[in-house]
């Protein structure tokens, strides 16, 4: 798809326009984000995105218009499965209700700039070296092993720890333990502190550059065009703030979004490294079409949500038995 410089100024100013509205509108002031504000405005980005894919499919053609949504939801699957550090990290810094919303704000703020160089950087490099799809595609599938590893092992993380970078910021950093509403930087007896909020946000914002490098590799196997792949990225990234706190109650329930992940991460592997093959070799190997592409993270997106709700729904009945059960044999022992 080729997009002129006018269309690239355009479409960031448009969607400078929308980040400021959606400040100014519903974050400006800190306050707790109802269920009804924030699906509102989980509808509303949802909607602006099917309609930035339909201009596509309008005003472009099928195949971007294609790719767009492709990308969309994989990139808005994987925004979804790290809203599960996000929670980590909020109860580790204990921040208040009023203003998680303006920290995920400025985290998908960072988040943004984050992936328009590396996007910018992944491009230059699948432009200039065909290889580079070998090393996207062992990467995905390397990455969706350790998921499934992971999710086989039954890991969960009550409790986020800091990173080297992290840690050796807070040691660095003269820092008080006192919140000052949305204010990162108070002077005390003279000296210059941050606030938990500066710290809080560097944590989101180091954790952006981990989500990154997962996503953007598994975007450039749905599409090469950088124009799709940041328009992609940044409708997917819009709207997670109000999202966070729409499904925060129910990112526990989905129990198998690991597999599902896994599994789309590893096809978008081995659509890269067959792509790599034939843009390097004069082997004669498949090219996965965009139809397969979609079918494949629809259908994983969708079996995975039903299959997550029915084994939760097993779990919250079979709980009150074993509770049963336990209180029983106390009783009967007690009596013993």
């Amino acid at each position: 798809m080729n997009v002129s410089t006018t269309m690239w100024v355009l479409t960031v100013a448009g969607l400078c326009v929308l980040i400021a509205a959606d400040f100014f509108i519903g974050g400006r002031k800190p306050h707790e984000v109802s269920i009804k504000e924030a699906g509102i405005w989980t509808t509303v980005w949802i909607v602006l995105a099917v309609l930035f894919g339909a201009g596509l499919l309008i005003w472009g053609d099928g195949q971007a218009a294609g790719e767009f949504f492709a990308g969309y939801v994989t990139e808005k699957s994987l925004s979804v499965d790290n809203l599960f550090v996000f929670v980590l990290i909020m109860a580790k810094f204990a921040v208040p209700a009023i203003y998680q919303q303006r920290v995920l704000m400025i985290g998908v703020l960072i988040a943004l700039v984050l992936r328009a160089v590396f996007i910018a950087a992944g491009a230059a490099a699948i432009n200039s070296f065909a290889w580079v799809f070998f090393i996207f595609g062992a990467f995905l599938i390397w990455t969706a092993w350790k998921l499934i590893q992971e999710a086989r092992a039954g890991e969960e993380d009550e409790d986020w720890e800091e990173g080297r970078l992290m840690k050796a910021i807070e040691r660095r950093l003269p820092s008080t333990d006192t919140w000052h509403g949305t204010k990162m930087f108070v002077r005390e007896n003279g000296k210059r502190l941050a606030t938990p909020m500066l710290l809080v946000m560097l944590a989101i914002g180091i954790t952006d550059v981990l989500f990154a490098v997962d996503s953007i590799p598994a975007i450039f196997g749905l599409t090469q065009d950088p124009y799709i792949v940041f328009t992609a990225n940044a409708f997917a990234l819009m709207g997670l703030r109000q999202l966070y706190f729409l499904i925060v109650g129910l990112l526990k329930k989905l129990v198998h979004l690991s597999y599902g992940l896994s599994v789309i991460l590893a096809f978008i592997g081995v659509k890269l490294v067959l792509h790599g093959l034939h843009e390097t070799t004069s082997l004669h190997v498949p090219e996965v079409s965009l139809p397969v592409s979609l079918g494949v993270i629809f259908g994983v997106l969708i079996i995975t949500t039903i299959t997550s709700l029915m084994a939760t729904r097993k779990a919250s009945k079979e709980e009150p038995k074993a509770e049963g059960e336990k209180t029983g044999s106390e009783n009967a022992d007690a009596q013993g």
